[in-house]
């Protein structure tokens, strides 16, 4: 007789349309998670529905769609569990967006394998340097990106929601 011996699932990513059902979802949940967490902070409340929809409208994923961006999709055990997006702004800067892991996969590694293919997805487009923006209170997004060498830059744009911005060089 033989001890079974349980294997961590695998994670895969890949490329997906922001307008397959398991992309869509992914960044409803994604949008919905982040609104929550400020409307939680500033209003000691959830989003509405309305507030989630009207979110949705006002920052389209159309920009994550070849020849300039790209909607990644990590599957674990074959299950959609998270995204990650990327866009070019020039042609040596790349944008990272929506990073996303669903929180029953989280601990597991996604983040890692979405960031490390959001990376060479911005290499393959010819892009020298990764940039994004977070808020402050998403503590562990800003930590995860400290760990996975991003530096802290000056802002790059003008959002709102934007609170703080870094950059990393990309290996070619």
């Amino acid at each position: 007789m033989t001890d079974a011996v349980a294997l961590p699932l695998a994670w895969a990513v890949s490329p997906e349309s922001v307008d397959s059902p398991d992309a869509w979802e992914l960044l409803r949940e994604y949008y919905t998670e982040v609104a929550d967490r400020y409307y939680a902070l500033h209003e000691d409340r959830r989003a509405t529905p309305e507030e989630i929809a009207e979110g949705l409208a006002q920052y389209p994923d159309v920009h994550l769609a070849p020849p300039h961006g790209v909607l990644l999709v990590a599957r674990h055990g074959g299950a959609a569990a998270g995204c990650a997006g990327v866009r070019l702004l020039d042609e040596r800067t790349a944008e990272l967006k929506q990073v996303f892991v669903r929180a029953r996969h989280r601990g597991r590694g996604g983040a890692d394998a979405l960031l490390t293919a959001a990376e060479s997805a911005a290499a393959r487009m010819g892009a020298e340097r990764i940039r994004l923006d977070t808020r402050l209170d998403l503590v562990e997004a800003i930590a995860f990106y400290r760990r996975h060498g991003f530096a802290e830059i000056p802002p790059y744009h003008d959002d709102i929601y934007a609170e703080i911005f870094f950059e990393k060089r990309l290996s070619r």
